[in-house]
């Protein structure tokens, strides 16, 4: 470990690093169980990647926790992640603002229960003068379905008069995402091998760096996180431009 430490520069790293927490089905079925088993297992994942963002000082990290696109799995799956969700929630909810952590929602979580709206409004609230890092869950979230909405809201604006056409741009449309006042997105990692970035903040990471790797997600731990690091300084971002 201390070895990985040493080869990332810490002069180079990442403001914002986002995940998409792949694998866990496989997991579990190469052990003979159920999916949810491996998603009961994850957990020692995101705190993993959680403290090692604490540890190199990056300030921003999102967890893609729940997809929009997700609610189509099974029914009896979507019923046991909501048991999860349920009995789970809080405690890691409390442990994460036990470690000074800002918690920041995104997606439309009113589709979840009273009780999970309830809790993840609640940590928000009571998170928000953390200091150490911010961790923004990703739940029922879809990018299109965000960078639909935006739009919606800017025609509304536009068409109340609060807002001209010629000053729509970048940073205005910024503005109405969820994440206005995160910075972009500088790597994106996803496990378990596959190679897309499935609906995940398509808008804030145009000039992302991605990193796949062939860890399933409860595998994952710190060791692979600083991997991912190292990979993501060994990059050359030009964002269009020449070196």
């Amino acid at each position: 470990m201390e070895d990985f430490l040493k080869k990332i520069n810490l002069n180079k790293i990442p403001h914002h690093v986002a995940i998409i927490m792949d694998g866990n089905g496989r997991w579990a079925k190469k052990r003979g169980k159920i999916r949810t088993f491996g998603h009961k297992n994850a957990i020692q994942s995101v705190r993993d990647s959680i403290n090692g963002c604490k540890i190199l000082g990056i300030p921003y990290i999102t967890l893609y926790v729940f997809s929009s696109e997700n609610w189509n799995r099974p029914k009896k799956e979507i019923d046991n992640l909501m048991y999860l969700f349920q009995n789970n929630l809080k405690n890691y909810l409390e442990e994460i603002h036990n470690n000074n952590i800002k918690i920041i929602i995104i997606g439309k979580i009113e589709k979840f229960s009273n009780w999970i709206q309830k809790n993840l409004f609640f940590f928000q609230k009571k998170t928000k003068n953390n200091t150490s890092i911010t961790l923004i869950l990703a739940l029922n979230y879809g990018s299109r379905e965000e960078i639909i909405q935006a739009t919606k809201n800017i025609v509304k604006q536009v068409n109340k008069g609060n807002l001209s056409i010629k000053d729509i741009n970048t940073f205005s449309f910024n503005n109405y995402l969820y994440t206005k006042n995160i910075p972009y997105v500088d790597l994106i990692i996803r496990t378990s091998g596959e190679q897309r970035i499935s609906n995940f903040l398509l808008w804030q990471s145009a000039y992302a760096e991605l990193y796949f790797t062939d860890v399933l997600w409860p595998d994952f731990r710190k060791i692979d996180f600083y991997k991912a690091i190292i990979h993501y300084q060994k990059r050359k971002r030009r964002f269009g431009k020449i070196e």
